[in-house]
């Protein structure tokens, strides 16, 4: 076999491998039984509040 092909297949298992891995780590984690965090324990978004006042110059008479 010449070095290209050697490495084709190489890069190749490489690829197929780390595809299972991740496919193992998604079930992994999917598998988990997750629940969402209590509503208490969340704090109120903070509100701000800008206000903004612009007077022009009274011209003098």
């Amino acid at each position: 076999m010449n070095r290209s092909k050697i490495v084709a297949i190489l890069t190749g298992a490489i690829s197929i491998i780390l595809a299972i891995a991740y496919l193992i780590l998604v079930q992994l984690l999917d598998y988990r039984d997750m629940k969402p965090a209590p509503i208490s324990q969340f704090d109120p978004a903070p509100a701000i509040i800008s206000s903004f006042w612009q007077i022009d110059k009274i011209a003098e008479v």
